[in-house]
C-alpha cells in the first residue's frame, strides 16, 4: 500500500485550500479508453475531485492550463505505461508534478502498468528506446538528461504495481489509499475546549478492548442531555477512522427522524455515505433495511449512530446489529441506558459530569480565555461553581456571558442567575427531559431536587424546578397514583 505507515499528524502538511484531490498523468493512446477510465469512474463514485485532460494533445509545450492544475492537485496519480516515455508532453507534465512535490509537499503516486518498475528507474525496454528516439530528435543531450532524472526519481516513490492481480483488484487497491488522504471525514466541529475529553477517550478505548478488534464491537455512550456525549463520540469516530474505508457519522438521529421521511432519509445517508454512491433510491423504510442489510453486510464499518431514543427504532438501522462485517465498530449516544439494554448493547459508557478540575478549567476558557481564572476573580469563579457544578453546556453558556465583563457586572449577574437561570440553560434542560416518559421525569425531578438542596447549589435546584414545570404541561393526563421516587438517600 502507497500509504503504509501514514499518520494523521504526517497528512496535516496536505491541510490547505486545493481545486482538485487529485490529477491524472497518463500516456492517452495507452490508457485512455481503458484503465485510466476506469479509474477516474472508481474516483468519481468515491467523490474524489479529480483533474483529467481530455484534449487531445498538439504540439511540443504544455499548456498554462494544464499547469495551473498540476499546482493547484492535492494528488497527482501517474500512469506509467509502455509508451509514456515516448511522449515529450507526459515527460514535461511529470517534471512539473516533482517540482510541485517539492515545493507545496504535494503527494505523488507512481502507478506501474504494464511496465516493471527497474526498467523505469534505468530506462529499460520501452523507455530506454523511447529515449533514445527523443535524443536523435532534440539533439539536446541535457532536457533529455532531465527527463531520465526525473523518471528516476518517480520510479522510486511508493506507489502500486500492477502485478498478478486483476485490474479492479488494482484500481480498488488505489482508490482506497487515496481515499485515506482525500476523504478522511474528520469531524472538526468538535468541542473548543476539549476539557477532560482525553480521559474519557482513554476509558473508552480500554473498554473496547475488551473485545477482539476482529469481532463486531457495538458501544453506548450514555449520559444525561447536554453533557458532551456527541462530542466524546466525535472524538472516538477521530481516533478510529483511520483504520476503517467505510465510515458514517448519523448525527441528531431523534430529531431527524421525526419527520414523514425521517428514517428512510437517515437509511439513504447511512447507504451513500458508505458506498460512495449517491445516486441510490430508497423508497420505503422496509426497503432500506433491506438494502442496508444486502449492500452492508461484508463490510467493516465505522458507525455512529447519535442521539437515538425509544422512537427509533434501532432495527431499521441496524437489524439485529449483525448486519456490518466482523471488525466493525459501532456507536450509539443515548440519554436511555434502558435503550441499550433493550438492544443488547453489553459495551457501555456513562458520561459524567466534569470533576472541580475540570468543570474550572472550562468555564476559565470561556470566560478568561485561559485554563485558569484571572487574578481579581479567583474567589467570584469558585463561587460560579460552586452551584453551576460539571455540567460543560452550563460552563460554557455563564463563562461566555461574562467574558471581558468587570468584577462589578459578574457580582450582579450572578445574583439574577440564581433567581433566574440564562434561557439557553433552560432551553438545554427542556431539550434533555423531552422525550422520557412521565413516571420518569416526575421521579428524577423530585430526586434531583432533593440532592441539590442537600448540597446548597441553588442554581441547579431552581433549574430543576423549572424543568419540572415546563414538562408537567405535557403530562397533566397521568394519574396521581403514579409513585414517586424516595427522596431519602
Amino acid at each position: 500500500m502507497a500509504f503504509q505507515g501514514a499518520s494523521t499528524s504526517s497528512l496535516s502538511s496536505f491541510t490547505r485550500w486545493w481545486t482538485y484531490d487529485v490529477f491524472l498523468s497518463f500516456r492517452g493512446e495507452d490508457t485512455r479508453q481503458n484503465f485510466t477510465a476506469h479509474l477516474l469512474q472508481a474516483l468519481d463514485r468515491k467523490k474524489i475531485n479529480t483533474y483529467i485532460d481530455y484534449k487531445l494533445r498538439s504540439g511540443e509545450e504544455i499548456s498554462e492550463e494544464l499547469l495551473k492544475a498540476i499546482e493547484c492537485s492535492r494528488i497527482s496519480i501517474v500512469v506509467l505505461s509502455k509508451n509514456y516515455a515516448s511522449s515529450t508532453w507526459c515527460l514535461d507534465e511529470l517534471m512539473k508534478i516533482l517540482e510541485c512535490r517539492k515545493t507545496k509537499q504535494q503527494k505523488v503516486l507512481p502507478v506501474f502498468y504494464g511496465v516493471n518498475p527497474t526498467d523505469v528507474r534505468h530506462q529499460r525496454e520501452s523507455f530506454g528506446k523511447a529515449l533514445a528516439k527523443l535524443k536523435e530528435r532534440f539533439k539536446n543531450e541535457s532536457k533529455v538528461e532531465r527527463w531520465k532524472a526525473t523518471l528516476t526519481e518517480v520510479a522510486g516513490l511508493s506507489g502500486f504495481t500492477l502485478g498478478d492481480r486483476t485490474e479492479p483488484e488494482f484500481i480498488q487497491e488505489i482508490v482506497r489509499d487515496i481515499s485515506k488522504v482525500v476523504k478522511p471525514k474528520y469531524l472538526n466541529d468538535v468541542a473548543k475546549h476539549p476539557v477532560g475529553m482525553e480521559s474519557r477517550v482513554r476509558d473508552i478505548h480500554d473498554i473496547l478492548l475488551r473485545v477482539g478488534v476482529n469481532n463486531t464491537r457495538i458501544l453506548g455512550i450514555y449520559g444525561t442531555g447536554r453533557i458532551s456525549k456527541t462530542n466524546l463520540a466525535k472524538e472516538i469516530y477521530n481516533t478510529f477512522i483511520d483504520q476503517f474505508e467505510n465510515c458514517c457519522f448519523l448525527a441528531n438521529v431523534r430529531e431527524n427522524s421525526k419527520s414523514e421521511y425521517g428514517i428512510i432519509q437517515l437509511q439513504f445517508t447511512l447507504l451513500c455515505e458508505i458506498l460512495g454512491d449517491w445516486s441510490l433510491k430508497v423508497r420505503n423504510k422496509d426497503e432500506g433495511m433491506g438494502l442496508i442489510k444486502k449492500m452492508l453486510w461484508s463490510k467493516r464499518v465505522l458507525l455512529v449512530l447519535d442521539d437515538l431514543d425509544q422512537s427509533v427504532k434501532v432495527e431499521t438501522l441496524l437489524g439485529g446489529c449483525d448486519w456490518f462485517g466482523l471488525g466493525s465498530l459501532i456507536i450509539i449516544t443515548t440519554r436511555d441506558e434502558y435503550l441499550l439494554t433493550s438492544n443488547n448493547v453489553h459495551l457501555r459508557y456513562k458520561v459524567k459530569e466534569l470533576d472541580r478540575d475540570e468543570a474550572l478549567q472550562l468555564f476559565s476558557w470561556n470566560a478568561f480565555k485561559n485554563k485558569n481564572p484571572s487574578h481579581d476573580f479567583v474567589d467570584i469563579t469558585k463561587n460560579v461553581l460552586h452551584y453551576v457544578g460539571g455540567l460543560p453546556l452550563a460552563l460554557t453558556v455563564l463563562g461566555s456571558d461574562l467574558y471581558s465583563r468587570d468584577i462589578q457586572y459578574w457580582r450582579s449577574a450572578l445574583e439574577k442567575y440564581k433567581k433566574i437561570p440564562p434561557k439557553d440553560i433552560l432551553k438545554m434542560l427542556r431539550i434533555s427531559y423531552d422525550g422520557l416518559d412521565a413516571r420518569r421525569v416526575f421521579s428524577w425531578i423530585l430526586h434531583v431536587s432533593l440532592q441539590v438542596r442537600k448540597k446548597n447549589m441553588l442554581l441547579k435546584y431552581l433549574m430543576a424546578v423549572v424543568s419540572f414545570l415546563i414538562v408537567a404541561s405535557k403530562y397533566l393526563w397521568i394519574s396521581l397514583s403514579i409513585p414517586l421516587v424516595s427522596g431519602a438517600d
